[in-house]
């Protein structure tokens, strides 16, 4: 009976634990995502060729993790007490009919286990939907072709049990928490919850104006050192700018409230249409108390735009960095070639990879050591030096033209070797020069004939093998880890990005809903006198609809022009190692912010607009 009852008073006042709802359920959505990076396929691939960039996502994401879980848990306790404060004259009078406190207490505890195991499992499945969708996203980023397993729902259990870990975690310190609150209460407190309405204290139009002037003026500032500056300087006018856009941003909201409500005032068809005045004045009144609130929320939604769009529009050209960090399939370097120079192609033959037939193309080239009286025309003294024959026929793998004896000696700057080590700055000179130098080690780079992994396995088998790896001591570059570690670059920016920036938007619109509802609330004996005056409902659902779109889309609008700034000098840092898909990081950023925030703005208007006519 005790249980039934719980049950009937979840389901009867969904429509209040809506934004509680909405929060959870993104959380464990979220959380669930970023906990089962591990089964993707992006990930798997990864691993093969880069485990260290791989474990260093993993690593991250689980730093991160403990970050979101402490910003969750001060959601969900924040979402508890605006509950509870709308609960009060409902347990207050559970007081009164005789019920033990003890038994509230209990009966709180059952609502948010119901409510959280109802969450968990609908955060779940979200998170399942939502990390094929990532998944979907990071496969083609890859050009790997992906297997047919690759496109399948995955259900990643150790993320499922991580996230009832944590989540279950959070409740228990939820119903802990609730079943103190109403113990420590009095039955006196409770039924008189209500909270008193703020008055309405007009300010003089030109308070106003020269507030509204200043925060504009120091938004310009703002914008234009960040813009002359940079991203990169961080000193003291770094420093400064964040404060001058701060102090901008709270004027500005500052300033709306005798601003906007003279300047609507001088238009009459708008001011005394339906319950526009009403409206207006409501906002005026609340201004007072929120502007630093929606000073707040502002910035936390720049913070999850300029995140997001930044990191999901990141392009870091990795095919055109790959091509000029690996110019072959592969190199392998003997160090020890000065001393113990060794057939390569032979060895890797003998060891079970067949050059002849797994190569297209191949080249075993020694690398000397220069003379320093040797120079280019420029003035150029590299320590390294390569044949013009060799250096004709590594230039043939690369299918790019190589150079004529009349040119030589000449400094160049293409890569010889695939990988971080690929000599970038070397002396090519006549065959007959080279001879009289001394080798200082050999190069062997080829491309293969077949599929690149399955050549690469079994390549990296050869090398590792103890026949192929006593005879010197050899370093294996390969095209396949260059482009890993590049992708894996990309991956954690991407990642990083979109957590953090989903962090900050629930956030935000968790925070600018319960305030909303928590106002509406407040506002319900208004909405009630506005009923007996002959308001008909229509009229007072639109002017609900009005206040909350106030409340939601002004600090969205002021977001928006700061993280266009933003990206802006985010773009010339950027473009320094790659460029940014403007057209992806709008359409992304613009998917979550119509999702998670069109969601708590849906919810809070149906909240509100329910406790305006009465029914809650």
């Amino acid at each position: 009976m005790f249980c039934k009852l719980a049950w009937k008073n979840v389901s009867r006042s969904l429509r209040d634990y809506g934004v509680y709802f909405l929060t959870l359920t993104f959380g464990v959505c979220l959380f669930y995502v970023f906990n089962s990076l591990e089964s993707q396929w992006c990930m798997q691939m990864l691993s093969r060729s880069a485990h260290y960039m791989a474990e260093s996502i993993l690593v991250l994401m689980d730093v991160f993790s403990a970050f979101v879980s402490v910003v969750l848990a001060g959601l969900v306790l924040y979402a508890n007490t605006f509950l509870m404060k709308r609960r009060k004259r409902e347990l207050g009078t559970y007081l009164l009919l005789g019920m033990p406190t003890w038994r509230v207490s209990l009966l709180l505890v059952l609502e948010t286990l119901l409510i959280g195991l109802l969450a968990l499992a609908a955060g779940l499945l979200l998170g399942v939907l939502l990390s094929h969708g990532l998944g979907l996203l990071t496969i083609s980023m890859f050009s790997a072709y992906p297997t047919e397993e690759a496109f399948g729902l995955i259900l990643s259990v150790k993320a499922v049990g991580k996230t009832a870990l944590y989540f279950g975690a959070i409740f228990l310190a939820v119903m802990a928490l609730t079943g103190l609150t109403v113990s420590r209460s009095r039955l006196i407190d409770l039924i008189r919850g209500a909270r008193k309405n703020e008055e309405m204290k007009e300010r003089p139009l030109w308070t106003s104006v020269l507030t509204f002037l200043a925060g504009a003026a120091l938004l310009g500032a703002a914008y234009a050192m960040l813009l002359v500056r940079g991203l990169l300087m961080i000193d003291s006018l770094f420093f400064l700018m964040l404060a001058l856009g701060t102090a901008g941003t709270l004027l500005f909201f500052r300033s709306l409230s005798g601003f906007l409500l003279r300047l609507v005032k001088g238009r009459t068809g708008i001011y005394y249409r339906g319950l526009g005045m009403f409206v207006l004045r409501q906002f005026n009144s609340r201004i007072h108390t929120t502007y630093v609130s929606m000073t707040a929320i502002c910035l936390l939604l720049l913070l999850a735009i300029g995140v997001t769009a930044c990191c999901a529009g990141l392009n870091d050209t990795i095919e055109s960095n790959t091509d000029a960090a690996a110019p072959y399939d592969f190199t392998i370097q003997n160090y020890s070639g000065d001393t113990e120079p060794v057939d390569i192609p032979s060895l890797l033959t003998a060891n079970g990879f067949d050059t002849e037939e797994a190569l297209r193309g191949a080249w075993l080239c020694p690398l000397y050591y220069n003379d320093p009286g040797l120079s280019a025309p420029g003035g150029e003294v590299p320590d390294v030096a390569v044949a013009l024959s060799d250096y004709n026929a590594l230039m043939a793998l690369q299918g790019r033209p190589g150079l004529e004896e009349g040119e030589l000696p000449q400094y160049r700057e293409e890569p010889l070797a695939s990988g971080p080590t690929g000599f970038t700055g070397y002396l090519v000179v006549p065959d007959r020069t080279a001879a009289e130098l001394s080798v200082r080690r050999q190069l062997f780079a080829g491309n293969y004939a077949g599929d690149r992994q399955t050549a690469e396995e079994r390549l990296q088998a050869a090398v590792a093998s103890p026949g192929f790896s006593q005879t010197g001591s050899y370093r294996l570059g390969t095209r396949i880890q260059v482009y890993m570690e590049n992708m894996g670059t990309k991956l954690m920016a991407l990642f990083m990005g979109l957590y953090l920036g989903l962090v900050f938007l629930i956030a935000a619109a968790a925070v600018l809903a319960l305030q909303q509802l928590s106002q509406a609330a407040d506002d319900q004996s208004r909405y009630q006198t506005l009923s007996r005056l002959g308001a008909p409902e229509g009229m007072r659902d639109r002017a609900v609809f009005a206040q909350v779109s106030l409340a939601f889309f002004l600090p969205l609008a002021l977001a928006v022009v700061h993280a266009a700034v933003g990206m802006t000098a985010a773009n010339a840092v950027i473009a320094e190692v790659g460029r940014v898909d403007t057209a992806a990081s709008s359409a992304i950023t613009a998917a979550f912010i119509l999702v998670v925030y069109g969601a708590y703005f849906l919810a809070t208007f149906f909240g509100s607009r329910r406790i305006a006519r009465g029914d809650g």
